[in-house]
């Protein structure tokens, strides 16, 4: 097997794991194999275990690489985490409770209910590195908080939000020259204390469906404006995220889904292998 694809609310990734192939994470091979129309087709891959033991010795935490649909490498990815604890779960047997690391640091998991693919995901602390500053994008001045959930996020509180307008927003300001790593970007409208929706535009995949650590950033967002509580539920275009505040703490409870597994075509190995 080289690959299992999961969605998380029509998130998609492959999780590729290097006990049952080889795989060598290039910008040209992540990107390949993430295209919908030359490759199989994924926002993203998630490649692990990493460590060359046997993750059934029970060493904790448990290394995972994240990678975007263009070939960049991602610190953290809710949703990933999700689809990742659900994919130990699945084929290595794990236990519901364990502890996940990507290049941002330990996230602990808890896999509430393995046949709904039910995940807890502890996120951290959000750092909140600019509150309600200005952005001027075409005449208008927009309010951005940016927030650092493990990676970099710019949520914009507003009336009303749309897909188009996180494809015409999203890039302008994550691409901002004042952000020169660049942002992942969020438009969200408070529905009351408890909910909001969003729309997400992301700095290595465009405009997404779902993300986890957006729903996070956005959550933080607003409720250091005063907007909401600490426990909210973030409606994203593919489902929704419960997101819960115990002081700076964040945990982020959500489902992922398994969709197909399978194995790249001698052809496509050996584009992938630069052969």
């Amino acid at each position: 097997m080289d690959f299992v694809k999961y969605q998380a609310l029509g998130n998609d990734y492959l999780v590729i794991d290097p006990r049952e192939t080889t795989f060598a994470p290039t910008p040209e091979a992540v990107r390949l194999v993430c295209d919908r129309h030359f490759g199989i087709g994924a926002d993203g891959v998630l490649l692990g275990p990493i460590d060359p033991v046997s993750p059934f010795e029970g060493r904790e935490p448990v290394r995972l690489r994240i990678f975007n649909s263009d070939g960049s490498e991602c610190e953290k990815s809710g949703n990933g985490l999700r689809m990742f604890a659900l994919y130990l779960t699945e084929h290595y047997h794990y236990p519901d409770r364990f502890v996940l690391r990507t290049v941002a640091g330990a996230a602990p998991v808890r896999v509430l209910d393995p046949a709904a693919g039910l995940v807890e995901v502890g996120m951290g602390k959000a750092r909140l590195t600019a509150v309600d500053e200005v952005f001027p994008f075409r005449g208008k001045e927009f309010r951005v908080t940016r927030v650092d959930v493990g990676n970099p996020h710019a949520v914009v509180p507003l009336a009303e939000i749309s897909p188009e307008l996180a494809r015409e927003l999203g890039p302008a300001i994550g691409r901002h020259p004042s952000l020169p790593e660049g942002s992942n970007v969020q438009l969200v409208r408070v529905l009351d204390r408890d909910a909001v929706e969003i729309e997400i535009w992301e700095r290595g995949a465009g405009y997404t469906l779902a993300s986890g650590s957006s729903g996070c950033a956005a959550a933080a967002a607003v409720r250091a404006l005063g907007m909401v509580g600490d426990t909210v539920e973030v409606r994203m275009p593919g489902g929704a995220v419960e997101i819960r505040f115990d002081g700076d703490e964040i945990t982020m409870t959500g489902t992922a889904k398994p969709v197909a597994s399978g194995r790249f075509a001698p052809l496509f190995r050996a584009t992938l292998d630069g052969r």
